[in-house]
């Protein structure tokens, strides 16, 4: 097994985006762009009143597609960075630097963020990269890798660190069920 510090890689910067723009959405974007100027220009053409009633719903139509896609990118470019740095802190991050995994990793925060934008095609994808890069249970199992315990001193213990709970919570009670099996004869 592979002992992974908890740590990660020591609060070092997150690589440089190695991937270009989402061509695809950049391409949809463009296009609605250019739809948009050519309805707008076709409707002071125009003075049909039915043919203006339609190059106004199709306007609309446009209009609407133009500011769903630009908020797409606006959303998928800021979600991805902050899955970028949140990634590059994990533990799995050291052998990700050590095996040049830098593109594989920000085509999974791609992915990834695609599916929580809604697309279930990138959710399907960003589930089989997950496995890849080892950011789940299983995966880490199946890349044989292990990440050490955030302190040594609750390991010999035979606790979990576990954050600090709110105030005015008490601490639950723990029973062993063997404990009752015993008093009772």
């Amino acid at each position: 097994m592979t002992k992974l510090s908890s740590a990660g890689r020591g609060g070092k910067r997150a690589p440089n985006w190695p991937l270009p723009g989402d061509v695809g959405l950049e391409v949809r974007l463009r296009l609605a762009r250019e739809s948009e100027e050519r309805l707008t220009a076709e409707l002071a053409e125009s003075e049909d009143g039915r043919t203006l009633r339609r190059l106004e719903r199709q306007l609309a139509e446009v209009q609407s597609t133009v500011a769903l896609l630009s908020a797409q990118e606006k959303q998928q470019k800021r979600l991805e960075g902050e899955l970028w740095r949140d990634l590059w802190r994990t533990p799995q991050a050291v052998m990700w630097e050590r095996l040049g995994w830098t593109r594989d990793v920000a085509q999974y925060a791609r992915l990834k963020v695609r599916a929580e934008l809604g697309d279930m095609n990138a959710g399907k994808e960003a589930r089989q990269w997950s496995d890849r890069l080892g950011l789940n249970p299983m995966a880490l199992l199946r890349l044989r890798w292990e990440v050490e315990p955030a302190s040594a001193e609750g390991e010999s213990r035979g606790r979990r660190t576990s954050a600090p709970r709110p105030a005015g919570r008490s601490e639950s009670v723990v029973v062993d069920a063997r404990d009752i099996f015993r008093h009772t004869k």
